[in-house]
């Protein structure tokens, strides 16, 4: 018998090539859950879509909702599918391209905050962006993202002249 079917996501993972190898642009997950976190709180600009809707499309949008910005630079290239949780599959296309992290301006949410308390309040989906190696990168990440650096490293980056872990 086939169990429930999971949610579906889409995301880009922008990288670029720093000076002491190469670099990649990750989210804080916005609202008061994430707030005081660090390690394993950042993410890939990512979003929901449904089965009728194009992936590709899905995570281009969201890159621009989350970051205020389109996705820099030309070609896509795929790095496939994981599931991230057990109810989540995401999709992620690597993009190389250089973008101001201090300027990011991101779509909001709305969240009962306190619980209970009947108050409604917006926070943004991602409160903050930044660059980071792909060594430091891997504690910042929501676990089940984490692959998606090792295939950005072994699938795309993997004759670059930089150190890669």
């Amino acid at each position: 018998m086939a169990g429930p079917v999971p949610r579906t996501s889409a995301g880009i993972l922008l990288y670029r090539r720093g000076p002491d190898g190469p670099e990649v642009l990750l989210g804080h997950m916005g609202g008061p859950f994430w707030a005081r976190k660090d390690d394993g709180a950042w993410s890939i600009p990512k979003g929901e879509h449904g089965p009728d809707e194009d992936p590709l499309a899905v995570a281009r949008r969201e890159f621009a909702e989350e970051l205020g910005s389109p996705v820099p630079g030309g070609d896509l290239v795929p790095l496939g599918s994981a599931k991230v949780t057990s109810a989540k599959v995401l999709t992620v296309w690597a993009a190389e391209g250089d973008l101001d992290a201090t300027a990011i301006r991101s779509n909001t949410f709305q969240l009962e905050w306190p619980p209970r308390s009947g108050r409604l309040q917006e926070f943004p989906e991602i409160d903050g962006a930044a660059w980071f190696g792909l060594d430091e990168a891997r504690g910042k990440l929501l676990t089940g993202q984490v692959p998606f650096l090792d295939r950005l490293r072994d699938d795309v980056l993997g004759d670059q002249p930089y150190p890669c872990p």
